[in-house]
């Protein structure tokens, strides 16, 4: 699976979790830019993934962490 698709993916996991078909997500996206983006939506936003992706992210990698692309890259790295 290329970092494209990942990407493409996890937008649309970004619209289901957030309520918003508009939202466009880029690497450097963060839970600032989001406005809706708290800690509960947080989490159902890594349980999606986790869910999509068929991976579990460690505690350390999540808090790691600091935007979209740092998330797409660990994706990739755990498929």
């Amino acid at each position: 699976m290329t970092r494209e698709d990942i990407f493409k993916g996890v937008q649309e996991i970004f619209r289901d979790i957030f309520g918003e078909e508009e939202i466009v997500i880029q690497d450097s996206t963060t839970s600032d830019d989001i406005e809706e983006w708290d800690s509960l939506n947080h989490l159902n936003l890594v349980c999606a993934i986790e869910k999509e992706y068929k991976i579990k992210f460690a505690l350390g990698e999540l808090q790691s962490m600091k935007d979209v692309g740092m998330l797409i890259n660990l994706i990739q790295s755990k498929l």
